[in-house]
């Protein structure tokens, strides 16, 4: 066989390599994040529940989820370690502020462009309800009455009884 019928092969087993290897990546990244789980440290499990880590034995997880409320999962069920920070963050509603010193961003644009006087404001729009704004609509009024034949040949066409497959006059 010539190398031109076999490049389509190689081709796919090349790509076939290289996406086993990106998840094989992937699946030991996890099960590496899952053994440095320690007691104390929060958790979001793969059904989307929050948790505190109670106690980690080899194939499993005790949950904290509530005071008073222990769940034992596998270690699987644990999609991802989160950091103290983000676990308050998402469970309590604990914004931990990084960036004291920084400035702060308005909920909105106007704080941020140039302040006018009420005055001027007013006088702005005063101005704005004198004039109406173009938005290239016209009105039926103002078209021309070139479309007046084309109107009365298509009302008299839909005052005939049109047929469709199927309709006979036959009684």
């Amino acid at each position: 066989m010539s190398l031109v019928t076999l490049l389509p092969f190689i081709v796919l087993i090349g790509a076939m390599f290289l996406m086993t290897r990106s998840a094989k990546k992937k699946q030991q990244q996890a099960a590496s994040m899952r053994n440095d789980m320690q007691p104390g440290s929060g958790v979001r499990t793969i059904g989307g529940m929050y948790a505190t880590v109670k106690e980690v034995n080899e194939d499993t997880v005790l949950l904290d989820a509530a005071p008073g409320v222990d769940l034992l999962f596998a270690k699987n069920a644990i999609g991802a370690v989160l950091t103290d920070d983000e676990y308050n963050r998402i469970v309590h509603g604990i914004e931990h502020d990084l960036k004291s010193d920084s400035d702060v961003v308005p909920d909105d644009a106007s704080s941020l462009t140039d302040t006018e006087t009420d005055e001027s404001a007013d006088e702005a729009a005063a101005a704005s309800d004198e004039k109406p704004v173009d938005l290239g609509k016209k009105d039926t009024a103002e078209e021309p009455a070139d479309d007046a034949p084309a109107e009365a040949a298509e009302a008299k066409s839909d005052d005939e009884p049109k047929k469709t497959d199927g309709d006979t006059d036959a009684k």
